[in-house]
């Protein structure tokens, strides 16, 4: 165990993964600061206030670190929205507050977050994309487009900051049972839509496909094992076997043929 207590600003804290994590965390003697919008009271992190989408608020939130530990060792980037809904039919202003949260949001706290880090020489940032960033799913396009921008950014960030001592790790999570659903960004599609039989049966297969996915718990642990790894992967993807596959799968495949396997597994009219 770490004699001196690491300390961690995790973003997103309050929800499923990022509680769990949290609680692995600090079972393992880290010292998590956990983020959201709404106060929060748990025995895993002190909470600070923090809204993504708001740079103020945000760099509130990191210097209340600073103030009281003058330091931040690790950066967990977890917080995200979700969004549903065909490309042609969904809101501009919803996708715009997808990419605010999930990709603008995340990069202001690692701005706010690298002078810190680079001052010390140290310093480890973990980006949680998705498994859905490798490829774009039906209905779930501009979600993956987040993602899959998470993960180009964390690539790049990697070979930039490495001279620092600074490690970039990013997860890839795949289904787990959290509350995503609850807070997700939602297209309502007309009966009348070209689209209305696809999405609303798609969208329930996404439901079920979360309800039983992996307990939040699984990613804790593995984001515990991961900081303790002194030579981290760039990218570990976590999640049901299929869903790991999918990388390789993309790798072996055609373009064509795996859309094709993509619209087979949601039933879709060709």
């Amino acid at each position: 165990m770490n004699k001196t207590p690491k300390v961690v600003l995790l973003t997103g804290a309050s929800g499923g993964l990022g509680t769990a994590i949290a609680k692995h965390l600090s079972q393992n003697n880290y010292k998590v600061y956990g983020t959201s919008r709404k106060k929060q009271i748990s025995q895993y992190y002190t909470w600070i206030p923090m809204d993504l989408s708001d740079t103020t608020s945000i760099d509130k939130a990191v210097n209340m670190v600073l103030s009281k530990e003058n330091r931040i060792d690790i950066l967990i980037n977890n917080a995200g929205i979700g969004i549903t809904g065909s490309v042609e039919e969904t809101a501009i202003d919803d996708l715009k507050r997808v990419f605010e949260i999930n990709f603008f949001g995340m990069v202001r706290t690692i701005q706010k977050v690298l002078p810190v880090m680079r001052k010390r020489q140290s310093g480890t940032i973990i980006n949680i994309s998705s498994i859905a960033g490798y490829t774009g799913l039906p209905f779930r396009g501009y979600y993956s487009a987040t993602k899959s921008a998470v993960m180009r950014m964390s690539e790049a960030l990697s070979s930039e900051v490495k001279q620092f001592n600074i490690k970039v790790i990013d997860i890839a999570p795949g289904d787990f049972q959290t509350n995503i659903a609850a807070g997700r960004l939602y297209t309502e599609v007309r009966k009348d839509s070209p689209y209305y039989t696809d999405y609303r049966r798609i969208l329930k297969m996404i439901d079920d496909e979360v309800k039983s996915g992996l307990k939040p718990d699984v990613l804790g642990r593995k984001v515990a094992k991961i900081l303790h790894t002194n030579h981290p992967k760039l990218r570990y993807n976590v999640g049901l076997l299929m869903q790991r596959l999918t990388p390789y799968l993309l790798c072996v495949l055609s373009g064509r043929f795996f859309e094709k396997l993509i619209i087979k597994h949601y039933k879709m009219r060709k």
